[in-house]
């Protein structure tokens, strides 16, 4: 396990002593639930920016039909099987 310091000030550190509260715990979860938000937000962000790049391309032809079109269009009467 990794150890971080924290610094704070005589009078914060006197009315830590008073209060029962492993710190270190306290300060772990502390760091493991802003570590969720963060990660929250951001796939937050990432499903908004998503959703606003579905709703542009609405309407347009899918990238994989204009591939499908372009391929019969190159390939169409080069078969000489056929």
């Amino acid at each position: 396990m990794t150890i971080i310091t924290v610094r704070v000030d005589e009078k914060l550190r006197k009315m830590m002593k008073e209060v029962k509260v492993n710190w270190s715990e306290f300060i772990r979860n502390a760091i493991e639930n802003k570590i969720e938000e963060e990660r929250g937000r951001n796939l937050a962000k990432a499903v908004l920016i998503n959703e606003r790049l579905r709703k542009r391309s609405r309407g347009e032809e899918k990238a994989e039909d204009i591939i499908r079109k372009f391929r019969e269009e190159r390939y169409a009467g080069s078969c000489s099987r056929c």
